[in-house]
């Protein structure tokens, strides 16, 4: 279904309308008609129009025909004339279809769908099939603010309910929907009233979920358990119920449901994902959830869409966001941020940061003085590299490589996002990135563009400076892993590059480096043992060089090292001891509020 961006009002498409139809040019009126419903599906004096329209031909419903790409307007339009001409169950279905297509928008507010007798002309059943069908086009639960575009339908189960009190089909459906719109108690009212009528495993379901959403777990739970007892196959219901527990904080009976689900069908897929998280809520090994992305990755043709590896990851440092930056440099670049400092605030650092840090004060104005030296020496690579981005007069870091093109910069600029919903879903994102030259990549990392013009980017540059380059750096990191995909890994330009960066000088890009090398781990099982063994030797490289000095990206290499698949026991010990002996030092409330508003304003699903 396409909609057409609109070139003129409502008010105009309905103006040429009238003058097409005062002319008898009815298909020009029609497609006018059409846009004006578009922009405004209540507005009576649209109505009035098509009524002329239909008058004139006869009801002609091939003035607004179906296709394949249907104009959401015509579709509407084609709805009104057949409730008009006495089929209102099909002009229902397509505003549903509407619904589906645009659910913020009022296509149902009409007289005729909220009128009281409609519910007496329609089939009970047909009626439940068409509240089943909005229900499955809207989120479970609706919004608040996206609820009442949705409430006439809503209406309309009101009013089937009292032609048809005891249809039990029709009371589950009208539960449903009303469960989503916030009516907990009705929805709980009319499925206990369907089971009463005829109990069956769907209207137990119904039930279960009205009593869930109300906060009666106990009875939700029963209402399940007798869904199993009527059908002991259905092994969506297991997952149901597991998700319920666990919800409860009874993770063991959690996870004893699902092993009776997949004891029956090890492959199906509810099952499988709701153990995989269920696996990782207890005892937090990433090895679930990588389980779950090769699970996804090798059935693409699962039932319906699961959040569950969304769900683990979101907020957990690089499975589902950047994890911001630490030391001296970045706390005196925040805390101008707060305090609008301004240029010319002084910072003194006993020894140089990673030089992207020092580079992000320097180009918010601060007056850096760096009055001392730390061995090993942080301006030396780790490892001999031909990849060298900074070089060093003194304690300042200057870019070897040139600033990348316009259209690389504003490419990531679109991208670039501190959160993802999991390594997979970053990775598929970054191939916006794949036809961008190697230089124009190595120059986003050390020549990062400003902030979009978003609500995005003026928080990220005006609370955090430090977090938008480190976004730049990871998402162009990303984009490495896509550089020409068709070299063999083991000897292929995109790994060179990223272990010769994970190996350079202690920066923010190593991190975004070694992301993207476990990213690939992630969705290639061929490269896990390879990606361990450099996470491994970078890790305890860092745990070294902290025995003599301060390493600022030490704990973020750590949680990347518990994200990463296939890692040796010794490594992850490794890693949660520097994590456990940084974390008395950490200060992360100012991090935890900015996070939030992240969160809140720019959620990734």
């Amino acid at each position: 279904m396409s909609e057409d961006d609109p070139a003129l009002s409502a008010a105009e498409e309905l103006a040429l309308a009238r003058l097409a139809l005062d002319s008898g040019d009815l298909p020009h009126a029609a497609g006018h008609l059409a846009a004006a419903l578009a922009q405004a599906p209540t507005l009576p004096e649209v109505h009035e129009t098509l009524a002329r329209i239909a008058a004139a031909s006869g009801g002609d419903l091939d003035l607004f025909p179906l296709g394949q790409r249907a104009f959401v307007g015509a579709v509407v339009a084609r709805a009104h004339l057949l409730a008009a001409s006495g089929r209102p169950a099909e002009g229902l279905d397509l505003l549903v279809a509407a619904t589906a297509h645009a659910p913020g928008t009022d296509w149902a507010g009409v007289p005729w769908v909220t009128a009281p007798e409609l519910a007496g002309r329609l089939d009970p059943e047909r009626t439940a099939r068409i509240l089943m069908q909005v229900c499955a086009a809207v989120p479970d639960p609706v919004p608040r603010a996206a609820r009442p575009p949705l409430s006439p339908y809503l209406t309309l189960a009101r009013h089937a309910v009292d032609a048809n009190p005891r249809h039990p089909l029709l009371l589950g459906a009208a539960s449903a929907l009303a469960r989503r719109l916030g009516e907990v108690t009705l929805a709980v009212t009319w499925a206990g009233r369907g089971v009463r009528e005829a109990p069956s495993k769907l209207g137990e379901v119904w039930l279960g979920y009205a009593y869930r959403s109300a906060g009666r777990t106990r009875e939700a739970l029963a209402a399940l358990e007798r869904a199993v007892a009527h059908d002991p196959d259905d092994l969506a219901v297991y997952a149901d119920i597991a998700g319920t527990l666990a919800d409860t904080g009874r993770l063991h009976e959690a996870l004893d449901w699902i092993d009776r689900a997949l004891d029956r069908d090890p492959a199906f897929d509810c099952a499988v994902h709701t153990a995989h998280r269920l696996r990782f809520l207890r005892d937090g090994d990433v090895a679930h959830l990588i389980a779950l992305a090769d699970f996804v990755r090798d059935h693409p043709d699962d039932s319906h869409e699961h959040g569950d590896l969304a769900e683990c990851c979101r907020g957990r440092p690089w499975l589902g966001q950047v994890t911001p930056a630490v030391g001296a440099m970045v706390d005196a670049l925040r805390g101008s941020s707060a305090t609008d400092g301004g240029p010319g605030t002084a910072v003194r650092l006993t020894a140089p940061e990673p030089p992207s840090a020092m580079r992000a004060g320097a180009a918010a104005g601060l007056d850096v003085e760096v009055t001392g030296m730390a061995e090993p020496d942080p301006r030396e690579p780790r490892r001999a590299t031909t990849c060298q981005l900074w070089h060093y007069e003194g304690g300042t870091a200057a870019p070897t490589v040139p600033a990348p093109s316009a259209d690389a910069a504003q490419r990531v600029r679109q991208l670039a996002h501190p959160a993802w919903p999991h390594p997979p879903a970053a990775y598929d994102a970054a191939v916006g990135l794949a036809t961008l030259e190697l230089t124009d990549l190595l120059g986003l990392l050390v020549h990062p563009p400003e902030p979009p013009a978003t609500a995005l980017g003026r928080v990220l540059g005006g609370q955090d400076p430090s977090l938008w380059v480190r976004c730049v750096q990871v998402w162009a990191c990303l984009g490495l892993l896509h550089h020409r995909t068709d070299e063999p890994w083991a000897s292929s330009t995109r790994r060179r590059v990223l272990v010769e960066l994970v190996w350079g000088v202690e920066d923010w890009i190593t991190e975004a480096a070694l992301f993207a090398l476990v990213t690939a781990a992630w969705v290639d099982p061929s490269v896990r043992p390879d990606v361990a063994a450099v996470v491994a030797e970078r890790l305890a490289d860092v745990a070294e060089v902290t025995r003599e000095r301060p390493v600022p990206i030490a704990v973020s290499l750590a949680y990347l090292a518990l994200a990463a698949p296939a890692l040796d026991e010794g490594t992850t010990a490794l890693a949660h001891s520097l994590i456990d002996g940084a974390s008395a030092a950490s200060g992360p409330g100012p991090l935890r509020r900015l996070w939030r508003r992240l969160t809140a304003l720019f959620p990734r699903p």
